[in-house]
């Protein structure tokens, strides 16, 4: 399994980048937190500033399994004004993973032409940036690879569900059973 890395930048929704790792992580996936800042550290959108484990601009993403977005305000838009993500990203999605929850279907992947035609949802309100793809009103939405999630409070459903692409829904139901979510079967297309 190769490296997964999820991208922080300042205003970056704290609980939907750290479920994922902290999720990805028991599961045993390797993952990397990826500041598109000059710092390691990166202030969330609630004041929160987290030490990122790499730079962007120090990291080889040679075949990555999964690039992963966080949303958050004003950190899906900085996410989605970084040239050198937008790129990668691209070249991610014409054969590699992509996850993003919250805005940042919206505000970082639908620009991109990402989303376009694809089953997916976004945070609230951000649907209309989203004309050319299929959007809906749904916690999680997980394709073959493409996962997406509409905000905080699908945060713990959209780490399983990567975790469940990637390990098999056997692992996710590990996981999720030992943080006491019910009910026990797990189900990511909401």
């Amino acid at each position: 399994m190769n490296t997964s890395y999820l991208f922080l930048a300042n205003g970056f929704e704290e609980l939907e980048a750290l479920t994922v790792v902290d999720v990805m992580r028991r599961a045993g996936m390797d993952i990397k937190t990826v500041s598109i800042t000059d710092s390691l550290t990166v202030t969330g959108a609630h004041g929160i500033t987290v030490t990122a484990d790499v730079l962007f601009s120090k990291t080889d993403f040679i075949t990555p399994e999964w690039l992963i977005l966080p949303g958050g305000m004003p950190g899906a838009t900085n996410l989605s004004e970084f040239a050198p993500l937008n790129t990668l990203l691209v070249a991610q999605a014409a054969a590699g993973k992509i996850a993003a929850i919250c805005a940042s279907p919206a505000v970082v992947l639908g620009p991109l032409g990402i989303l376009d035609g694809k089953d997916c949802t976004c945070y609230q309100g951000f649907e209309k940036l989203l004309a050319k793809a299929v959007v809906h009103d749904s916690p999680v939405i997980a394709l073959d690879r493409l996962i997406t999630g509409n905000g905080p409070s699908a945060a713990l459903r959209f780490a399983l569900a990567i975790v469940a692409n990637s390990m098999g829904e056997a692992a996710a139901q590990e996981v999720g059973s030992a943080m006491l979510l019910y009910p026990k079967r797990m189900n990511f297309y909401f």
